[in-house]
């Protein structure tokens, strides 16, 4: 049997405090789901008014400056609890709206979202309660672009474990080609191919509706591969033919569920900008407008209640001094939650503006430095993720554009003077070359190399290939037009 030992270790272990906690989940918010959460946690602690009360016949608020000079004179110094015990992140309502609410920027999308769309075309159907049923279950696995991607058999699957509803894959065929007639067109298709053969099949017959549909029914993949001249020869088909089916193609949809706005997607919601830049004379001024740390207030009725029960021998008074103690300490960590979130947010966006001055005074992209998180931290003295929790989710409006404030860091390469240009640079400089190419004979890699090369970037080819895929760029063979 083994011997049982006991012993001592001392080990160092860092631990946030209710304060830090609660600053990095603030910092992290963008302006919208911080006004949201301070009218949401309002309720939560009656300590705070809101709108301060007037007149003598009326209480009294009293700052927290106040209720911490009475703590530090020892009048509300008892054995309620300190600071430092496991007392719930409360919050408090806040008055921080200013003269300029700016309320367009306080607005969502309330159009009839997409799901809603196709269960309403659905119940004008005269179907089955069955029917119904497996059709609703087709309309919840479609993709945001409105195709099924899952496949019959495991819809059946599905239906029968997640629904409890025994149906045969020939029935969810049927209701799937139902949902296929919805509008908008295209809806239900279960891959690009047959999206745009039912947006054909809807149009009226002309002879180029009739030849792009026998060219997707029988020769998809040259189509999809741009072989236009294996088209031609294939289909006996003119180039003024092909020219007139590739620009009846152009005009269909290959994303019916992208139009109509879904207002339960976060994508639907207009921005709300946390920064505002302004060039005024020469000089970048920047604002918060949409959001101003609160004068906290305390109702004098709970500062009473404490004064109450510190000289009380009654336990319900004590209790109740207990509690109204916890909601001001708490009121006092969410309060100084704010001032160092805007303090960080402030700091953070004013050394961002001041390494990228020549960019915000005429929004050149051009002008653009390489920045990352790094350079910023030197700069503000925080921590990287600290940095990293303020730039997402954070948008800036300027006198040129709205932007997220991760536009606008970026690596950086050499350009053939051995100096340093940020990538984006790099990448304007390409999406340009590719938009003035000839379509009937574009650009290769190696071609856009050669192309950068002249401009002054030292890019190599696999680079080229990185930033066509980060800026949706199809290989030259796909540019290729007629």
């Amino acid at each position: 049997m083994a011997a049982i030992k006991q012993g001592l270790e001392q080990k160092m272990q860092q631990k946030l405090s209710p304060l830090q906690i609660q600053t990095i989940k603030l910092i992290e918010m963008p302006v919208q789901a911080l006004e949201q959460h301070v009218r949401e946690v309002l309720n939560d602690n009656p300590v705070i008014d809101d709108t301060p009360q007037k007149g003598e016949d009326e209480p009294r608020d009293v700052s927290i400056s106040e209720v911490e000079e009475k703590e530090q004179s020892g009048s509300i110094e008892d054995s309620y609890g300190s600071q430092d015990d496991d007392i719930p992140a409360y919050n408090l309502h806040v008055n921080n709206w200013g003269k300029d609410e700016r309320p367009e920027y306080n607005t969502f999308s309330v159009k009839q979202s997409f799901t809603q769309s196709l269960q309403e075309q659905l119940g004008y159907r005269n179907l089955t309660e069955h029917q119904r049923t497996i059709a609703s279950f087709i309309i919840g696995s479609l993709d945001d672009d409105g195709y099924l991607r899952r496949d019959i058999e495991a819809l059946v699957d599905d239906l029968a474990f997640r629904a409890g509803v025994e149906a045969t894959a020939e029935e969810v065929e049927q209701m799937l080609k139902v949902i296929q007639e919805f509008e908008p067109a295209g809806v239900g298709a279960r891959d690009l191919r047959e999206c745009l053969l039912i947006q054909l099949e809807n149009k009226k017959r002309t002879p180029a509706v009739e030849n792009a549909i026998r060219i997707l029914t029988e020769q998809f993949d040259a189509f999809k591969n741009r072989h236009f001249t294996k088209i031609m020869s294939r289909l006996h088909l003119t180039t003024d033919e092909l020219k007139a089916v590739m620009e009846e193609i152009r005009r269909l949809n290959p994303s019916p569920g992208g139009q109509i706005d879904d207002s339960y997607n976060d994508q639907a919601q207009q921005v709300v900008p946390d920064f505002r830049l302004d060039y005024e004379n020469g000089q970048l001024i920047l604002s918060m407008p949409r959001f101003s740390i609160p004068e906290l207030r305390i109702n004098q009725k709970y500062s009473e209640i404490m004064e109450t029960g510190r000289l009380s021998e009654n336990k319900a008074d004590k209790d109740a001094a207990s509690f109204v103690k916890q909601k001001i300490d708490s009121a006092k960590w969410f309060i100084e939650a704010l001032r160092q979130r805007q303090n960080t947010l402030e700091s953070t966006m004013r050394a961002i503006i001041d390494y990228q001055h020549d960019y915000f005074v005429d929004g050149d992209e051009s002008s653009l430095r390489p920045m990352v998180l790094k350079d910023i931290a030197e700069i503000t003295g925080f921590d990287i993720s600290t940095i990293s929790r303020v730039v997402n989710s954070k948008w800036i409006e300027t006198h040129f554009g709205i932007f997220p404030l991760k536009y606008f860091f970026s690596e950086g390469l050499e350009n053939k003077d051995g100096e340093e240009v940020s990538t984006r640079e790099i990448k304007k400089a390409l999406r340009e070359m590719v938009d003035g190419e000839d379509k009937r004979n574009p650009l290769t890699d190696d071609e856009l190399v050669e192309g950068l090369a002249t401009k002054g970037y030292k890019v190599a080819r696999r680079t080229i290939a990185k930033y066509r895929a980060l800026l949706d760029i199809p290989t030259a063979r796909l540019r290729r037009e007629l």
